[in-house]
């Protein structure tokens, strides 16, 4: 085994009987716990861009293209929002979009149009608030009316209430 220093034989053993007894004595609920209660909701990229608004114009952006899809649950984020309303879908950990709010703006709305699916929409704000949106009127497209937004990074995620379902989307956003 190992010629040159019989004596570190019997410690290298030592150790890995220790590491191994460790693990068999709570080591494995440690690994559980990470598995169950990590959160890879986490990113500070999005998976279809940043985008920076200043306000001013009208309609600040009119057809911002992306697609649902994903087996992570919105409601993992938050059950309920701000006003107590729930938290639904199913999307990608990561948001789809990040808005940068350069200033402080007093009426936003985000609206989602799939041509007729019916999508869900949860946006983090800056202060760690929740927002869902969900159908709009008689449309079954997620929408959210913001009013007196600080400026800052709003993380949003636009989903659908069945996992994995691909739908192509555009989402305006309106000042």
């Amino acid at each position: 085994m190992n010629k040159r220093c019989p004596r570190l034989l019997p410690i290298i053993q030592t150790r890995k009987t220790q590491v191994r007894n460790s693990w068999l004595k709570g080591g494995w609920l440690l690994g559980i716990i990470t598995i169950f209660f990590g959160t890879p909701v986490v990113a500070d990229t999005a998976n279809f861009g940043t985008i920076s608004l200043s306000p001013g114009s009208d309609v600040l952006i009119s057809s911002i293209s992306g697609y649902t899809g994903g087996s992570y649950s919105l409601s993992a984020i938050a059950n309920r929002d701000i006003n107590n309303k729930a938290c639904f879908g199913f999307a990608d950990p990561n948001p789809d979009y990040i808005i940068v709010l350069e200033k402080d703006f007093s009426n936003l709305k985000l609206l989602v149009n799939s041509g007729g699916s019916d999508t869900t929409m949860l946006i983090k704000a800056p202060d760690g608030s929740i927002h869902c949106g969900d159908d709009t009127g008689r449309s079954k497209d997620a929408s959210i009316d913001f009013k007196n937004l600080k400026a800052g990074n709003y993380k949003v995620w636009i989903g659908t209430f069945n996992s994995n379902v691909k739908q192509n989307y555009t989402l305006t956003v309106q000042q």
